[in-house]
């Protein structure tokens, strides 16, 4: 079964995607995410001028081949926007093969591990009160696990903290609403934040004594520390946050010298989750083999696909290592159904991250899965369940938007 076309589809329906179609001779289609936030159009270049003219003409059965073929023949390996590349040819040939087969995707993945995928949300607010409301609103949706984020005193805006007036601003949105479906601001250069770590470390355990003191023992809390860290200064963030009892703290320092986090190890016993900017099985071999972390965190668009990341979850499983899928709106909804039908699949699930697409992104991808008591269950139509509507999506063009940047209070630049 040929392939004979191959389309790039960009569109913003409330932030920026990137989508592969890929068509057979028989007629059947199917899906890919490659969305890079804040990097979109490489990756679209990328997948038109290098990737699109390969696979015209290949086999659309041959996955694994398909998937060596493009990683090894580029020679220049790994890196997010060949990754994301992969990952959309990867999704979109799966789904073409369980349509073929009349069947969702979980079950050419082995069938079900379990009923539901247990997510977490994002609850955040400047202040308590805010915050307290977040979580409240969340529970009263049906999630039962949420990540904690919060202003810092002294900050006028945070990353990750939704009702950041700056950040609304920023957006586009032109009020202070709340920006929950759209993190990256709508502008043509990043927003510059400001940071300091001292406030933030002294500020973190107050937040999550109040939330437990309000919400009690059982609910499980998460944290994002956005690798903003020192490995001294997350050594000590975990210890701190230890008689809260996290889920997991995650990306608590950059991720690119992984010895650091044995220093993390050494000094707590709160869980770490990490990798979400991970792109490849090999990003992962000492922190695995060490047992430095607890958690998985890159996404089937960014880790190349159902085959890059399952080959990931399957080398975590022998060192207990649960997956942990990034899930925010800067993946596709075609993305976030990809990683569904996987962790439904493979026997380390721990949890998944589920933030609620916009009402435009549903105007565009139409899908099948669903959320209901904390959790998301797939759909089981054949494939992985997302139509894409491409006359709805040209109403929403490219706009360019992306992450802000931090500086220290001297005004040199960090890490997050």
């Amino acid at each position: 079964m040929r392939i004979t076309a191959a389309d790039v589809l960009v569109s913003s329906p409330g932030r920026n995607f990137v989508t592969l179609r890929i068509t057979t001779e028989d007629g059947f289609t199917g899906l890919g995410d490659a969305t890079l936030n804040g990097r979109e159009l490489a990756v679209a270049a990328y997948l038109s001028e290098h990737v699109v003219p390969l696979l015209i003409g290949r086999d659309a059965h041959a996955i694994e081949d398909t998937w060596q073929y493009l990683y090894r023949g580029a020679y220049w390996r790994r890196g997010p926007v060949t990754m994301a590349s992969i990952a959309a040819v990867d999704t979109a040939l799966w789904d073409i093969k369980a349509k073929v087969a009349g069947l969702p995707l979980y079950q050419l993945l082995g069938g079900r591990s379990r009923e539901g995928l247990l997510v977490y949300g994002h609850a955040s607010g400047a202040e308590l009160p805010e915050l307290f409301d977040s979580i409240n609103e969340h529970l009263e949706e049906g999630y039962r696990a949420v990540r904690v984020q919060t202003g810092i005193p002294g900050l006028p805006s945070v990353y990750g903290v939704a009702s950041s007036k700056n950040a609304a601003a920023g957006a586009g949105t032109g009020s202070d609403a709340r920006y929950d479906y759209e993190p990256a601001r709508r502008s043509a250069v990043p927003v510059e934040e400001s940071w300091d770590t001292r406030a933030y470390l002294r500020h973190a355990p107050t937040v999550f004594e109040a939330v437990r003191n309000e919400f009690g023992p059982e609910l499980p809390l998460l944290h994002d520390a956005h690798h903003r860290l020192t490995p001294i200064q997350a050594a000590k963030l975990g210890k701190s946050l230890e008689p809260y009892d996290l889920f997991w703290l995650e990306d608590v320092t950059p991720a690119e010298n992984q010895a650091v986090l044995r220093r993390v190890r050494e000094h707590t016993t709160t869980p770490l989750a990490i990798g979400e900017v991970f792109n490849t099985i090999w990003d992962y071999r000492e922190l695995f083999e060490e047992q430095l972390i607890d958690y998985v965190r890159s996404p089937v668009t960014h880790a190349g696909g159902i085959t890059g990341l399952r080959r990931i979850f399957d080398y975590a499983a022998v060192y207990q290592i649960k997956s942990g899928v990034h899930g925010p709106t800067d993946v596709s909804p075609v993305g976030l159904a990809a990683a569904i039908h996987l962790g439904i699949a493979i026997p380390n699930f721990g949890i998944q991250e589920y933030m609620k697409h916009s009402p435009a992104t549903h105007e565009v991808f139409r899908t099948t899965y669903t959320f209901e008591d904390g959790m998301l269950k797939p759909g089981d139509q054949p494939g992985i369940g997302v139509d894409y509507d491409e006359v709805v999506a040209n109403s929403f063009p490219y706009e360019a938007a992306y992450l802000p940047v931090n500086r220290l209070l001297d005004g040199s630049m960090h890490d997050w």
